[in-house]
Order: structure tokens, then C-alpha cells, then sequence
């Protein structure tokens, strides 16, 4: 097996340009262990997760729709499984979950119109106004703009993940062992 070329920065290996980023968000997760090859983005992607993950117009449900469709477009297993950790920790079932993965029509109204949205930004490039329209009814025009970067910012996470081959952590993976995702 070859080696990855980017592994997930260790506390021994952490660049000391960041080293205010240590024990923070930054070295939580494998994906921004691995960002951390490159520390200038990381350190500038700081303010802009803040947002993204925890300011965001969507609220924890529907954003957690948005960045779960968008795992599932990228084909990423590592964004897939973080979420399915992270759904189930603010109460989402198995159930509705795994229907984010699935046709919009088995979806709750509110997740099809989320998964749209998802779906029109990676495979026309925009959003319609029909879908604007939607959305701006549902989250308002804040959540609509947070819709677009949530797509935005967890594809870049996908291209790193999905690029590096940047393994799960440790305790999701233990996590989804003892409870496995069972639609």
C-alpha cells in the first residue's frame, strides 16, 4: 500500500505558524490535520468555518442536510460519516438521513428543498429562481447565501478529503462501529 502523501499533521509535526490553531478546531478533526500542510489556508479558513459550521443562517438540522447531500455528490466518505456521527448527535434519525442520499421526493419538504439546492449548485452551477425563491421562503436570503458557501466550503473539504485519502477519526469510526448507520 502506498503511503499517503499528506497525512494528518501530528501535535509533534504542527507548523509553529499555527500553533495558536492547536487544541482548537484545527487539530479536532483529520481534515484539518491535513490542511494543515499548507498552514496560511488553514489559518485563513478559520473565520470562514466559524461561520459555515457554527454561525450559519440554517440552523443544526438543515445544515446538516446541505453538507450531507454534498458528501454524498462528492462521494466522499469521510464528509458522509462525520455527519451521519454529527446528524445523529442533534437528534436526526437513521432514517431521515440516509433519505438525504436518496430521491427528493422520499425527502421532508423542508430537506428536498435544502437537497435541491445541493443539487442544482453542483450540476448547473447556480440556482434557480424557482429553487432561490424556495429557499429564501424557507431560511431567508442569509440562509440562501449560507446554503451556496456550505456547498462551497464543504467541497473544498471534499476535493482535500477525497484527494489525500485522509482517513475517518478515530472516535467517529469507533462510533459508527458500535452503532452502526442503519437505514
Amino acid at each position: 500500500m502506498t503511503a499517503r502523501p499528506y497525512p494528518p499533521r501530528h501535535d509533534d509535526d504542527w507548523p509553529d505558524q499555527i500553533a495558536d490553531l492547536q487544541g482548537g478546531f484545527a487539530t479536532q478533526l483529520n481534515i484539518y490535520r491535513t490542511m494543515a500542510h499548507n498552514p496560511d489556508l488553514l489559518k485563513a479558513w478559520a473565520p470562514l468555518r466559524q461561520h459555515v459550521v457554527k454561525d450559519n443562517a440554517l440552523g443544526a438540522e438543515l445544515s446538516e442536510v446541505a453538507i450531507l447531500r454534498t458528501g454524498h455528490r462528492l462521494g466522499s466518505s469521510y464528509e458522509w460519516a462525520q455527519h451521519v456521527h454529527r446528524s445523529r448527535a442533534i437528534g436526526m434519525s437513521d432514517s431521515r438521513i440516509n433519505k438525504v442520499r436518496g430521491p427528493l421526493e422520499g425527502m421532508r419538504k423542508d430537506d428536498a428543498t435544502i437537497a435541491r439546492a445541493v443539487d442544482e449548485l453542483f450540476y448547473e452551477k447556480r440556482l434557480s429562481p424557482h429553487t432561490q425563491s424556495a429557499l429564501v421562503d424557507l431560511v431567508g436570503t442569509e440562509g440562501m447565501f449560507d446554503v451556496i458557501a456550505t456547498v462551497g466550503f464543504y467541497s473544498t473539504l471534499g476535493y482535500i478529503l477525497n484527494s489525500f485519502d485522509t482517513p475517518l477519526d478515530d472516535d467517529i469510526a469507533a462510533a459508527l462501529t458500535e452503532t452502526p448507520f442503519d437505514p
